[in-house]
């Protein structure tokens, strides 16, 4: 079966791996064979040991498989004669979904026979149909490779450290980030995630030690570029003085037009680019000669820097135009 029509075929990102899936409690002594055997049958209370457990040390293929189905019959001494000849690289646990119906549902598996791959404790792979040996074994070799465990692993990190950064919690996006850095020191998108975060946490001096690390031939590298660019901007903040003092300088004289494009500087810098336009555009329609048409120059710069499809480029674009042309 293609990639095309296999829900599994795209890897950890597939709507299988992201699938919220309750295993039980734990295995009964006689849900499961000897500990070590390399195929072996689960239920639906030996998931969680069985499946969830065993892969966080080495990958295991669930085979979901029924006996009144003719494909499984065709698949079972195909998998299992791969398996056994993998040598203990990967393991392969049998579900029968006619007694153990509950994980399969869980899961989404609407035909059998399907084979789910699981590392780390999550599905990170899987195909669905009887395949012939040669392409069964090239799926085992993928999934068994030396570093299919740990770079699952890596995946789902990475994955947590942005879903904490989402939430606002840089200090731990960043112990994840640090972590993965344990493991791959030159891993560029820890790098970078690692560099935002320090950055939001205004350790400016540490973020630049930690971009510094990215090796020469990834310095290109989108996310890398986006932190360099956010490093910038914090310099630039930084060096623009108390922003509640130009405020009160405002408040004081709403005509003191440095005070206010010095403002929109800082707002841009700190990522509120909307309140930064604005500003700018309140100085021109005051005034469009000031600064030699500065602050109208300094908008564009901005939409450059934003990209033509953010959000507050297309609302500022609209205000200036209304200002040019109204």
């Amino acid at each position: 079966m293609s990639n095309t029509d296999n829900p599994f075929g795209g890897g950890y990102g597939s709507a299988a791996a992201t699938t919220t899936v309750s295993y039980g409690g734990a295995a009964p002594a006689a849900a499961s064979t000897a500990a070590g055997a390399l195929i072996m049958d689960t239920t639906t209370a030996g998931f969680a040991a069985d499946v969830i457990a065993e892969s966080k040390s080495q990958p295991v293929l669930v085979d979901f498989w029924a006996p009144w189905c003719g494909p499984c019959k065709q698949l079972t001494p195909i998998i299992e004669k791969v398996v056994n000849a993998a040598g203990g690289r990967v393991k392969l646990v049998k579900m029968n979904i006619d007694e153990h119906p509950a994980i399969a549902g869980q899961l989404g598996i609407q035909s059998i026979p399907a084979v789910i791959a699981f590392a780390d404790g999550k599905p990170v792979d899987g195909f669905m149909g009887a395949l012939p040996e040669s392409k069964v074994k090239e799926f085992i070799d993928r999934i068994a490779s030396p570093d299919g465990g740990r770079d699952a692993a890596i995946q789902s990190a990475l994955d947590a450290a942005t879903q904490a950064a989402a939430a606002g919690d840089m200090e731990q996006a960043a112990q994840i980030y640090s972590a993965v850095l344990a493991e791959v020191p030159d891993h560029v998108a820890a790098l970078a995630g690692l560099a935002n975060c320090l950055i939001d946490l205004g350790d400016l001096d540490q973020a630049k030690a930690v971009l510094e690390q990215v090796p020469a031939n990834k310095k290109d590298d989108a996310s890398v570029r986006a932190a360099e660019a956010k490093v910038a901007l914090a310099d630039q903040a930084a060096k623009l003085g108390d922003p509640v003092a130009l405020a009160v300088k405002l408040a004081a004289n709403p005509g003191d037009h440095q005070a206010r494009f010095d403002l929109a500087m800082f707002l841009n810098a700190t990522g509120q680019r909307d309140e930064a336009a604005d500003h700018l555009l309140a100085i021109m329609k005051a005034d469009r000669t000031w600064n030699d048409d500065g602050a109208r120059k300094q908008l564009l710069q901005f939409f450059d820097a934003w990209g033509p499809a953010d959000q507050a480029s297309l609302t500022a674009r609209r205000k200036l135009s209304s200002l040019l042309f109204s």
